[in-house]
Parts: C-alpha cells; sequence; structure tokens
C-alpha cells in the first residue's frame, strides 16, 4: 500500500499533498479537542504499535503480501481524528527509511491515514449501529470496518493512479489487481483489528473511543481462594 518516488507523478502527488496537509491541520485542531486526556498516551502507543506491525507482511497469494494499515484499529482506540495524526507520524517515519516515497507521503498519509482512517470509522459506526450494545459488537464492528477500510484505501490508490499513473496500465486491470488483492488482505486487517481492540476492551474499555455510549464493565481480577492471609 506505501506508494514509493515517481509512481504517480509530480503534479498529481502534490495535490494530494496539499490535501491532506489541510486534512492533517483540520485532524490535528479536532484530535486536541476530542482526545481524552487518558487516552493521550494510548495515542502514542498506538502509533508504536502500528509502526511495530507495519513492518511485519504476511503472505496472501503467490508473490504477494500484506500487512495492517491500522486506520480503524486506531480509529475505534483513540477517534478518527486522533488516527490520522498517528498515521501521519508513522508513514513519515517510514518515509525517511524508504519505506514509502518522500514525494509521495501526501499520497500515502491520504489513502492510510484520511481514507482508512476517517472512512474505515465511518464505516465501524454505521455498523455498530445496527448490533447489540455490546463489547463483542464493538470488536466485530472494527473488524469488518477495518477489513473494509483496506479495499477502500486500495480504490482510492487505483483513482489517483488514473490521474496521475506514470505508466499506462487498464483501468479494468489495475482495479482488478489491486482490489482482489486487498480483499484477502483486509482478511488480516480484519482479524487483527478486531482481536487488539477486544484485548483493550477487556483491560480498559473506558479508554476505547469507538466504545463510548456503552456500558462496559471493566474485566477485574478473580479473587484469591481462601481470602487473605
Amino acid at each position: 500500500m506505501h506508494i514509493p518516488d515517481g509512481f504517480i507523478n509530480a503534479a498529481t502527488s502534490a495535490g494530494a499533498g496539499a490535501f491532506t496537509a489541510g486534512g492533517l491541520w483540520y485532524s490535528v485542531r479536532r484530535a486536541a479537542e476530542t482526545l481524552h486526556e487518558r487516552q493521550a498516551p494510548l495515542a502514542g502507543l498506538v502509533a508504536a504499535f502500528i509502526f511495530a506491525v507495519q513492518m511485519l507482511n504476511f503472505p496472501v497469494a503467490a508473490g504477494t503480501s500484506g500487512h495492517l494499515i491500522g486506520g480503524v484499529l486506531a480509529a475505534v482506540l483513540v477517534g478518527p481524528y486522533a488516527a490520522v495524526v498517528c498515521l501521519a507520524v508513522v508513514l513519515g517515519v517510514q518515509a525517511l527509511f524508504a519505506d514509502g516515497g518522500l514525494t509521495a507521503l501526501g499520497l500515502n498519509v491520504l489513502n492510510m491515514g484520511l481514507v482508512a482512517g476517517i472512512g474505515g470509522y465511518l464505516v465501524f459506526a454505521g455498523i455498530k449501529r445496527v448490533l447489540p450494545k455490546t463489547a463483542a459488537s464493538v470488536s466485530l464492528a472494527a473488524g469488518l470496518a477495518a477489513g473494509i477500510s483496506v479495499v477502500l484505501a486500495s480504490a482510492a490508490f487505483t483513482f489517483e493512479y488514473v490521474i496521475g499513473g506514470t505508466a499506462d496500465i487498464p483501468l479494468g486491470a489495475l482495479l482488478g489487481a489491486m482490489v482482489g488483492v486487498h480483499v484477502l488482505i483486509g482478511v488480516g486487517e480484519g482479524v487483527i483489528t478486531a482481536m487488539t481492540v477486544g484485548a483493550v476492551l477487556r483491560v480498559r474499555p473506558d479508554l476505547v473511543h469507538g466504545a463510548r455510549g456503552l456500558t462496559l464493565v471493566r474485566a477485574e481480577p478473580a479473587p484469591v481462594a481462601g481470602g487473605q492471609s
């Protein structure tokens, strides 16, 4: 999903960069207003977790592999606007090490931060609305939305490539290849997201942004047999 330098022309990259800069500026302002004080440390942990997990690829099909995007995961845990900031930091650091081009940084933040993060969170909110108000529903909605967000990000890349791609690839072939592979990658994204959100819900449901409004009880340690000595 990381777009390298020279894959999309300079004009399209610059336009995407300007749009993304505006979206990031707005996200920083909104995150400052909506991020709960107790969630600030969690946002840092989320960014570090996504940075680490994105380095781990899992096989998808012959000759292809995928890795976590983390947009929905971050959005469910700390909110969609803070998620964009987290992804921008992660992708910016990765670009310094040539994991995604510096000239394509705006495109990568657009696809994996704005589209996968905010777009995926809207999908999550819609799915959660029709499910029972339980912790399991939050995890399920997060997993489903995460899988869909990967497809949304791949479709966004296809649209960008049609506008400014530096090689002539038929739209149908490109869309089929991108969406087809990323549907499979989305399965892995969904499983990792659901498991991670579920784990956090079990220990600190009060910190999960996507669980606000639900009455979830924090798990307490089992009492020691025989009482206190």
